[in-house]
């Protein structure tokens, strides 16, 4: 991972002395902080609530208990932590394509786009669906856009949020975001959930006695991370910079890269069985995630993080072409 912003932690290291219980709802700076980056980069309109998470993880992890779901549709190729918070809560689970037109009765439904591991981005035809299907079946969409951030250029496709889409009937509706990749935030946990005001309440209500509070001085490094977009789009340029040099040397190894198109990775295929791929690059020092990982949809692919610092992904490339 690149550095935390020097302002960001700056603003945690100012408010280390916090003797005090954080608020479960957060605090009134981070709650304005969020509201303004909601409507400002998001694109929200109409009613809706804010919640602060202790990153994104543990929501995507406890959703599905909180909310009292029976029944849990999540994407074929996905984050497994959506079908670990099914089996957390016993409820029906079931892995889905993206085509909301055929997607069966659920109580919760995750998608997830740019999608984590193949960088896939929804158009806003397939949202308007998922919007449809939820007014159809009173179903909750629980949109993960932690990867909202990261195109794959600015030319190219760009993400949506389902908030925007809406435009302004969140009835049902929760879109999820992390610091954790936007501001290199992992090690500080936190992150966001805005959408309809009567889930955020009843989802506030839980986390308030389960003791899930993002702690004072994580909401007040939240509130200047919020507050700034530049440091994001450098961010944005070292992930676009680290495909536009690996890309090609995946290319020249034989591999087709398939969507991409936002997010932190690449999603290849050679062909071959996943842990082949992972065990030939294994070979030349390149470490890589089998597909099978993220479902057995997955399973003749790799996942490749641009994670690495700019000189790894130059030393990958060149050991891909060498």
């Amino acid at each position: 991972m690149d550095p935390t912003p020097d302002f960001v932690q700056g603003a945690l290291i100012s408010h280390a002395n916090a003797p005090g219980y954080p608020l479960t709802i957060g605090s009134a700076t981070l709650r304005e902080a969020m509201r303004a980056w909601a409507i400002s980069v998001l694109g929200v309109t109409g009613d809706f609530d804010v919640l602060p998470s202790i990153g994104s993880k543990e929501v995507v992890a406890n959703l599905p208990a909180q909310l009292e779901a029976a029944r849990v549709l999540y994407p074929e190729i996905a984050y497994p932590t959506y079908l670990v918070g099914a089996i957390l809560a016993r409820a029906e689970h079931e892995a889905v394509a993206f085509d909301a037109n055929a997607w069966p009765p659920a109580d919760l439904v995750w998608i997830n786009s740019p999608s984590n591991p193949t960088g896939r981005i929804a158009a806003r035809s397939e949202l308007e669906a998922v919007i449809a299907y939820s007014r159809r079946t009173d179903a909750v969409i629980a949109s993960d856009e932690c990867y909202f951030n990261f195109p794959a250029s600015k030319d190219g496709a760009q993400p949506i949020s389902i908030l925007q889409v809406a435009n302004g009937d969140n009835r049902n509706l929760l879109a999820l975001h992390s610091l954790s990749k936007r501001s290199n935030f992992a090690g500080y946990r936190g992150g966001v959930i805005v959408g309809d005001p009567l889930l955020i309440a009843k989802i506030r209500e839980i986390r308030k006695h389960a003791g899930l509070l993002v702690p004072a001085p994580v909401q007040a490094a939240m509130v200047a991370a919020l507050g700034d977009e530049t440091h994001v789009h450098e961010q944005a340029e070292r992930y676009a910079r680290r495909r536009e040099v690996l890309r090609p040397a995946l290319e020249a190894a034989g591999f087709t890269i398939e969507y991409s198109q936002a997010g932190l990775y690449i999603w290849c295929t050679r062909g071959e069985r996943d842990f082949d791929s992972v065990a030939s690059l294994a070979e030349r020092g390149i470490l890589t995630t089998p597909g099978s990982f993220y479902g057995a949809a997955g399973e003749r692919y790799i996942r490749v993080a641009l994670t690495a610092t700019d000189e790894q992904i130059a030393a990958a490339a060149d050991r891909l072409l060498g």
